[in-house]
């Protein structure tokens, strides 16, 4: 068993055959095949249908740990690199979309001015699809909402946020609602349409337990699965939603009001790594990074909030 054994099992996983495998490993299709064929003698098991280019069971319990092998063997190069110059390398980032768009610009400027040989490769999506990805070590990193739903994961608190109703300043319930006079009362959201998150996602569960203890059921405009598209929605004049702080960028903040709501819970927003590895150098200055820039903000913007634990543990 090689490297190149399991970079091609890993190459066909993540590209869906063998040709395009071959193209992403910079060889000829011949020589992927070859080497899956010598790691099936050697473990004695099918890994790849042949039929549909996908992985076999087997195939794909063996994927997943080739990914933390050569991942092991990537961040054993950076971190003797780092002994000796500046740290350098590729980190795989996941995190919640509407966190991304305040946090990553940000990041890329402070790696820009401190770390520039840091490499980023950024995957948006759900906590629900990046855990798993994170496990499976197709990620390094993930910033996550929290709790998470496994013990696999070891998760540092990066912030806490709040949510908001967020409508353009010229509504008439943000023009009725003077800055300072208070949060707003969740009566007032009886009969207003609204975006709202699609039923079953966690925000959506999150807003109607919230609206339950008061007797209120909202109007909505329409349901959404995906929190990013329901804020450019918003931001595009198709009503109002219930948006976490991060969602609104800067440089909508004066066409938009943040209405706090009375009795509303904020949310925790913390990153994420495999309990059971050693983050790589580029790995560990990421992190380090996120946490600096958390701890900036808290208090310094509206919405967002410093947190002092530690690790936190899985929900139960």
């Amino acid at each position: 068993m090689d490297l190149k054994q399991l970079e091609a099992l890993v190459g066909i996983a993540d590209h869906g055959s063998f040709s395009t495998a071959a193209a992403a490993l910079g060889t000829v299709q011949s020589n992927v095949s070859g080497r899956i064929a010598r790691l099936e003698r050697e473990l004695d098991a099918s890994l790849v249908d042949r039929a549909s280019g996908e992985l076999t069971e087997e195939g794909q319990i063996v994927a997943t740990r080739a990914r933390r092998v050569l991942g092991e063997l990537d961040a054993m190069m950076s971190d003797v690199i780092a002994t000796r110059s500046e740290v350098s390398g590729t980190v795989r980032l996941g995190l919640i979309g509407t966190t991304g768009r305040w946090l990553i610009p940000r990041l890329l400027e402070t790696l820009r001015e401190r770390h520039p040989r840091i490499r980023l490769l950024i995957t948006e999506g759900t906590s629900a699809i990046l855990e798993p990805r994170l496990l499976q070590g197709q990620l390094d990193l993930a910033i996550l909402t929290i709790p998470i739903h496994t013990d696999e994961l070891a998760v540092q608190p990066l912030f806490d946020e709040d949510l908001f109703l967020v409508l353009p300043t010229e509504h008439p319930m943000a023009l009725a609602h003077s800055r300072g006079s208070g949060p707003l009362p969740l009566k007032e959201l009886e009969g207003l349409e609204m975006l709202l998150p699609l039923s079953g996602t966690a925000l959506r569960m999150e807003i109607d337990q919230t609206m339950a203890t008061v007797g209120v059921t909202l109007t909505a405009s329409i349901e959404l699965d995906g929190l990013r598209t329901l804020a450019s929605l918003v931001f595009d004049g198709y009503g109002p939603a219930i948006l976490p702080a991060t969602a609104v960028p800067d440089h909508l903040r004066a066409q938009f009001r943040l209405l706090e709501l009375v009795g509303f819970p904020q949310r925790q927003v913390g990153v994420a790594s495999r309990r059971h590895s050693l983050p790589s150098a580029p790995t560990r200055t990421v992190r380090d990074v996120l946490l600096d820039i958390a701890r900036d903000a808290g208090g310094h913007r509206e919405g967002i909030h410093e947190v002092t634990t530690g690790q936190v543990s899985a929900k139960t």
